[in-house]
């Protein structure tokens, strides 16, 4: 028994990785193009694993995924593989419909010829598991219900324009070809091992490093946020008893304004590394052009996965920021690795 993981070099996908293999002994392949945000670091641990099966390609690539699949046989595909970053999707569109949009498809072609050729037995339990995002609902209002499952589809930016229509080929694809497909659509994730260009470990980062906190607009854009460690226990319990065709959306019940989350990292720093003036470092926060677009509120609706699956996260914003922080301070030298050359450019660009 192998399952094959695309993606599983970048922040959810790696943190996936980790979990299943700490919690089971069932091996995973794992394709990963190593974009700026695969880093194999992540997973310096499982270097001398047998249990780790790690292959450097793209998901678009049909005769090196067709040769996996083949070699390997997996009972199932979970495909984290994607661009992710609003801000760089707005800054170049073009590798966002490329990866997100024909990357999927190509995968959902090689799995499905795969899927064809399998005896009834593995064949009938086979799942293609698609990991997809809250943005491709677009934005709500203060007062309005959080996205469920039912939530018509509104993406406002290239990101989440992609990862909408890379979640209507996965669910076209089962409609018309059978291929037994599920989809999860999650809230903000953050934890260890994020590549610092998201909010909470870029606050970290910069706040360590003595630059400015940058915050778009107001601040008071709306997240709800999911420890990445639930989010991965959530993708498990999917995988193992969600329905065929079905879409669950995982969330962590933690709507916060982008200002509250910045001040409770200030805090959060102030008593576990405070400044060597004794200043808090929410005297570095700055305020900088909100960027085009820029969706008010997300929040998810998570009941489904609670009622049909029995899933909640284990952790609250409060118990899981302080995991997050701590594993900053501690991780020191994966920080710096991942902190180097392009990266450096991309913040300048971003922030001026």
């Amino acid at each position: 028994m192998t399952i094959l993981v695309t993606g599983g070099a970048g922040f959810i996908g790696a943190n996936f990785v980790l979990d299943w293999l700490a919690q089971c002994e069932e091996p995973v392949v794992n394709l990963d193009a190593l974009t700026y945000a695969g880093n194999l670091d992540t997973l310096k641990s499982l270097d001398g694993d047998l249990s780790h099966i790690f292959v450097r390609g793209d998901i678009g690539d049909r005769e090196l995924v067709g040769k996996l699949l083949a070699e390997h046989q997996p009972r199932a595909v979970i495909n984290f593989a994607a661009e992710s970053h609003v801000d760089r999707s707005i800054h170049g569109p073009g590798d966002f419909i490329q990866t997100n949009i024909v990357g999927t498809f190509n995968l959902l072609e090689s799995v499905r010829g795969y899927w064809n050729e399998l005896p009834t037995t593995q064949k009938q339990a086979f799942r293609f598991l698609h990991v997809s995002t809250d943005e491709v609902y677009g934005t709500l209002a203060l007062d309005d219900a959080p996205f469920s499952e039912t939530h018509r589809v509104e993406p406002n930016s290239p990101y989440s324009a992609s990862k909408a229509a890379s979640d209507h080929l996965v669910r076209a694809w089962h409609h018309t070809y059978g291929l037994p497909v599920l989809t999860t659509n999650c809230s903000n994730n953050y934890g260890p091992y994020h590549f610092p260009e998201k909010l909470i470990p870029l606050v970290i980062l910069n706040a360590l490093a003595g630059k400015p906190l940058p915050i778009y607009g107001d601040g008071q854009q709306i997240r709800d946020w999911l420890y990445v460690k639930d989010h991965c226990s959530a993708i498990r319990r999917v995988l193992e008893a969600g329905r065929l065709g079905e879409t669950y959306n995982v969330g962590g019940w933690n709507e916060k304004p982008n200002l509250e989350v910045v001040h409770t990292l200030c805090a959060l720093l102030d008593e576990l590394s405070p400044r060597a003036d004794g200043t808090s470092y929410s005297t570095q926060m700055t305020y900088v052009a909100d960027r085009p677009g820029h969706d008010r509120r997300y929040a998810i609706d998570a009941r489904k996965l609670e009622r049909e699956l029995g899933w909640k996260p284990a952790e609250t914003f409060e118990t899981g920021i302080r995991k997050t922080v701590q594993w900053y301070l501690a991780n020191s030298g994966w920080v710096g690795n991942v902190t180097s050359g392009a990266y450096r450019t991309w913040v300048q660009k971003q922030y001026g």
